[in-house]
């Protein structure tokens, strides 16, 4: 490419050489072969064409048989090269004349024509003039051939005669694809000696519409007779001034740009639409149910109290909770069960099908406005993360910060206090016990303090077992609103963290492709002619 770049002619040719480049580089995966396939038959071309010497001109005679192109041939060239002959068919392979001392070797060699003359004329130094088999030959090979070497050559002379010239086989097959080659197009009705000089005004006009039907605008239509050598001077003339001018080869490429670029505005149209708050959300939703952010939310609560109570319970009752199970150990969501997968129940067929409704319905929104094939492979590109983004959304949920860490502090003051108050319990029950002891042995024992005409040793162990029972309770429901706004927090993290997944696992690879589209698009604006 970089040989093509600094040989290239024409204004802007780099630049839409290179936005070629990024067409085929995007296109190459996602848009249909007989878009792409062209494209980067125009890219092989240039490059090799270009390298081969942009100052070469090749000029091809192509015509259907006994159009009388291997007579004008010959009267180009100088000498009887080419066969000449009115039945089918009759120039079966290509012939080449080369004029000047520039080697056209490896010109010729790409272009595959085995037979090679060369002849000298200054005002033609650099021009290889080509005699294409017959378009219309009954023989495929030689019709494969003309549209092989018509991709090829870098300036088309069609010569027709006055009574074929509307085939539709050359009209339809040939002059129509080519309708963006007007600039390196000539068209000559050859034989007009037979017509008299109001049939030649009137097929030279009727040859003209036609190729102006055909697309070709601007193109010139001449007139020429082998045989008697009219018009050969002008059409030598109009060869002469392409092979000065050296811009042929540039002229043909550009034209098969234009070409490439009609068929890729097919892939572009409107611009894509930014994605609605509403279809994020709904799936976040979708996803976050699949990923059960309410279960885990809802085990959060539950651990939250469960913790309470092991913490700040009453601790003659604490060991019965030990026994319950704990909420997040069983789900695998503890800090210290290794952060991997969860124990969480698996997604149901139903949240499955929302995943993939949500999904699919993104896709839908983002690329409503796309022309063929972008909405299908906007489409498939979030299908195909339904399964990874499953296993993610577990993964995301396992390493989710659930506030497990954040001990409550008056959860330490209330176990100290309820400590104390067992403490204070059991001391009244040993007093209790001594003094039953002593008077079960019927030894004397000392006065029992009393408060109230309550012994101490009463109101210790029924104060402190009421006390904590008491504490135990209002801590319970203190720990119930802790457990509400833990559960929101968590909610809250496993939304954010449900949000980063579909941002990474749908919305970003949806963005990518709508990014390709754009950037396709791009280029194929700076592709088109100016």
């Amino acid at each position: 490419m970089k040989n093509l770049l600094t040989r290239s002619k024409g204004p802007g040719l780099d630049e839409r050489l290179q936005a070629l480049q990024t067409v085929v580089d995007i296109g190459r995966d996602r848009l249909d072969a007989s878009a792409i396939d062209p494209a980067r038959s125009v890219l092989d071309r240039a490059s090799e064409r270009m390298g081969l010497g942009a100052e070469l001109t090749v000029v091809a005679l192509a015509g259907a048989t006994g159009s009388g192109k291997s007579s004008l041939f010959n009267a180009l060239s100088g000498a009887d090269l080419s066969q000449v002959g009115v039945r089918r068919p009759t120039t079966g392979t290509a012939h080449a004349v080369a004029w000047g001392e520039t080697s056209s070797e490896s010109l010729l060699d790409w272009l595959n024509v085995p037979r090679r003359h060369r002849a000298t004329d200054p005002e033609l130094d650099g021009l290889v003039l080509l005699d294409l088999p017959d378009h219309d030959s009954t023989e495929a090979a030689h019709r494969l051939e003309v549209d092989r070497l018509t991709q090829l050559v870098d300036v088309f002379v069609w010569v027709l005669d006055p009574q074929k010239y509307a085939d539709a086989a050359l009209h339809e097959g040939y002059l129509r694809p080519l309708a963006t080659h007007a600039a390196v197009t000539l068209v000559v009705l050859n034989q007009v000696d037979r017509l008299t000089e109001e049939e030649r005004r009137r097929c030279v006009t009727d040859v003209g519409r036609l190729v102006e039907a055909d697309g070709l605008r601007g193109v010139r239509v001449m007139s020429t007779s082998a045989r008697t050598g009219e018009g050969l001077v002008e059409l030598r003339a109009a060869i002469a001034e392409r092979v000065a001018e050296e811009r042929a080869a540039a002229q043909r490429l550009s034209a098969d740009l234009d070409a490439v670029s009609e068929r890729l505005t097919a892939y572009c149209g409107a611009r894509s639409k930014d994605l609605s708050g509403g279809e994020r959300a709904r799936l976040v939703h979708a996803l976050g149910t699949a990923a059960g952010v309410e279960i885990v939310s809802t085990a959060v609560a539950k651990a939250h109290r469960r913790d309470a109570a092991l913490a700040t319970g009453w601790p003659f009752t604490r060991w019965l909770r030990r026994l319950r199970p704990d909420p997040l150990a069983r789900l695998h969501l503890r800090r210290d069960s290794g952060g991997g997968r969860t124990s969480l129940p698996a997604a149901t067929p139903l949240q499955r099908a929302q995943v993939e409704n949500a999904t699919r319905r993104v896709a839908t929104e983002a690329a409503a406005s796309l022309p063929h094939p972008w909405p299908g492979l906007v489409r498939a590109r979030a299908a195909s993360s339904t399964e990874p983004l499953l296993d993610d959304l577990d993964r995301a949920v396992g390493q989710t910060d659930l506030g497990e860490e954040r001990r409550p502090l008056w959860w330490t003051v209330v176990g100290g206090l309820q400590s104390l108050l067992a403490t204070v319990a059991l001391i009244g029950f040993l007093w209790l016990t001594v003094l039953f002891a002593l008077e079960w042995f019927q030894v004397p024992r000392p006065p029992t303090p009393e408060v109230e005409e309550i012994p101490w040793p009463t109101l210790l162990l029924f104060g402190g077992l009421l006390a904590g029972f008491l504490l135990s309770a209002l801590s319970g429901v203190v720990a119930r609103f802790g457990a509400s706004a833990r559960k929101r927090r968590a909610e809250k993290h496993l939304k954010r963290a449900v949000g980063e997944v579909a941002e990474a696992r749908v919305i970003r690879p949806l963005e990518e492709e709508l990014i390709a589209y754009a950037s396709l698009c791009d280029a194929v604006r700076q592709l088109r002619p100016a």
